[in-house]
């Protein structure tokens, strides 16, 4: 069965730029691919969530700064982030799914740290 594995977290200061990847070890992404994050203290939230057949969805706070894309022949999916704020700080999971906001299969998360 497909494994999401993360990669491409770290420590930026605030305003920097990060992208994310993620690889679909074992198999390949079902139709739909997120980005999402869980920060301290708080709920895990949709970030970003890319359609195979095209359209990208992203939340309030992320659109406009962050963009979804995926490489279908390198079976990775990417999240680049740009004009990062210290409120993006959180553990950054990587998920896919035959449903836009249900997902099967996900990832042990990459760590983001923006700081002020």
């Amino acid at each position: 069965q497909v494994q999401p594995v993360e990669s491409g977290g770290g420590l930026v200061q605030a305003g920097g730029s990060l992208t994310l990847s993620c690889v679909a070890d074992g198999g390949f992404f079902y139709r739909y691919a997120a980005w999402l994050r869980q920060a301290p203290g708080k709920e895990r939230e949709s970030v970003a969530v890319v359609d195979y057949v095209g359209p990208k969805y992203y939340s309030e706070s992320a659109e406009g700064r962050f963009t979804i894309f995926r490489d279908n022949g390198k079976n990775t999916v990417y999240l680049q982030m740009n004009n990062l704020k210290p409120e993006d700080s959180g553990v950054y999971y990587c998920a896919t799914g035959s449903g836009r906001e249900s997902y099967e299969y996900w990832g042990r998360g990459t760590q983001v740290t923006v700081s002020s």
